[in-house]
């Protein structure tokens, strides 16, 4: 017999709904997974609610086990954690991450996904997306023990990368946010906490994941001389104005994008998606993260949830949602 699951997907630009997913009997191979939680990633999930993913991207910007198409009709998202329901004897009822769609019940080959170590909880299990993005940043930055490393934007993958950066023997690393709400959150991370106007300059390394170009620009004013400026946030379609002369060439500043979908070349054969995700959980074992989980609701009130993060997200790091 098919059953059934049930799995968000975005209508229309700035529309969503909860719909029904007929499932298939698992081959040879596969899991049937039953989702305990699922994290939103607030950042590129409202660029996708709402629309905002180039033409160009289209292709590019496909997460796994992603239907449909951009703008809409198109089920995304790819931060899940859940239960093996159905599979191989030995693996049932193990806890597991999966980059997949927000569903309820889902079928993944095995190599799909990863074990979770038993110490981590299901919410913070759910950051590991996010981390791998993080963990990469650093990769493409190449920050060193002393650094004086800024961050710009202690949203989630920022607050993520500036607490490994802190890590970094010696490093003193400034989480740089308009919000001065963050200043307990940089705290508990490890950082120093500044507003933009009073953050430190020189830096050896700036890292901005604010998503405002505001941000970008405050970036290229804290750089020292030949100091790299690595952007982690994306724009969508929005067109990012950025003044390129004085400083930025007088400086001979470094401009560099990080993006989760390929990762450094020097890098590149060793660490397949799933090596970095097991360094993602791995480093989730730490529960200072936990201050990152901002909100919880029930899966079946994504619709309302992701139209109100659309348009005002503030507050928001890692919202989970619970699924009974």
């Amino acid at each position: 017999m098919t059953a059934q699951g049930c799995a968000f997907w975005v209508t229309a630009p700035g529309r969503g709904e909860i719909r029904a997913e007929p499932l298939r009997v698992p081959g040879p191979g596969e899991l049937m997974i039953r989702t305990r939680v699922s994290a939103v990633s607030r950042g590129t999930e409202t660029l996708v609610f709402r629309g905002e993913v180039p033409q160009s991207e289209w292709r590019r910007m496909r997460c796994p086990f992603q239907e449909g198409e951009f703008p809409a009709p198109v089920k995304y998202g790819y931060s899940t954690v859940g239960i093996v329901e159905e599979g191989p004897r030995e693996i049932l009822g193990r806890r597991v991450f999966c980059l997949h769609p927000h569903q309820d019940r889902f079928i993944v080959p095995r190599e799909a996904v990863i074990d979770i170590p038993d110490e981590i909880p299901d919410r913070r299990a759910g950051l590991a997306a996010n981390m791998e993005t993080a963990v990469n940043g650093l990769w493409d930055a190449a920050p060193g023990p002393g650094d004086r490393i800024a961050v710009i934007g202690a949203g989630l993958v920022g607050s993520l990368t500036a607490a490994l950066a802190a890590r970094l023997p010696g490093a003193e690393v400034e989480l740089i946010d308009i919000d001065p709400a963050r200043e307990g959150l940089a705290a508990a991370l490890g950082c120093r906490f500044a507003a933009p106007q009073n953050a430190r300059p020189q830096a050896d390394l700036v890292i901005h994941s604010s998503g405002a170009p505001e941000g970008l620009a405050t970036a290229l004013t804290l750089a020292g001389f030949e100091a790299c400026v690595l952007e982690l946030s994306w724009y969508g379609t929005r067109t990012v104005p950025l003044a390129l002369g004085g400083a930025f060439h007088s400086q001979r500043l470094r401009l560099r994008s990080s993006q989760v979908g390929a990762v450094p070349a020097e890098r590149r054969m060793r660490w397949p998606r799933r090596r970095r995700l097991g360094l993602a959980l791995s480093l989730l074992r730490d529960p200072s993260f936990d201050i990152l989980l901002s909100g919880e609701s029930d899966f079946t009130s994504l619709p309302d949830l992701m139209a109100r993060l659309a348009v005002s997200p503030a507050g928001v790091l890692c919202h989970t949602l619970r699924y009974d």
